[in-house]
């Protein structure tokens, strides 16, 4: 049974899952939406939900908080630039999942995930 488990392994180790996660989070602030799995979505939501969360606060702890994240200084320039004006209404849940169908090879959910 998986009680208090934190997060989904996702079948990788800790090094490569974070990466990937980390890559889809970039990819989402570069193009505003990104195609995946429902598994990886999910577990990429938290990350987003993060550096959003660090932009509305601002200052500079934020910043490098953020960077930790993701160590892209202009996708971080650009988040915390646009971020606090765009979300500001929006206590949490900037991210939107729409499912989009099954992977045809193993038959995997597929979902859209997308900033609102």
């Amino acid at each position: 049974m998986r009680h208090k488990k934190a997060y989904r392994k996702l079948g990788k180790p800790t090094d490569q899952r974070l990466a990937m996660l980390k890559s889809i989070t970039m990819g989402l602030f570069e193009n505003g939406k990104v195609k995946t799995s429902k598994a990886r979505a999910q577990e990429a939501r938290f990350f987003v939900e993060k550096i959003v969360a660090l932009a509305k606060k601002g200052g500079l702890s934020s910043v490098k908080k953020a960077l930790s994240i993701i160590p892209d200084k202009s996708i971080i320039k650009e988040v915390f630039a646009t971020a606090p004006e765009r979300f500001k209404d929006n206590p949490g849940g900037v991210t939107r999942i729409t499912k989009i169908g099954s992977r045809r090879g193993d038959n995997a959910k597929m979902v859209l995930l997308e900033l609102i």
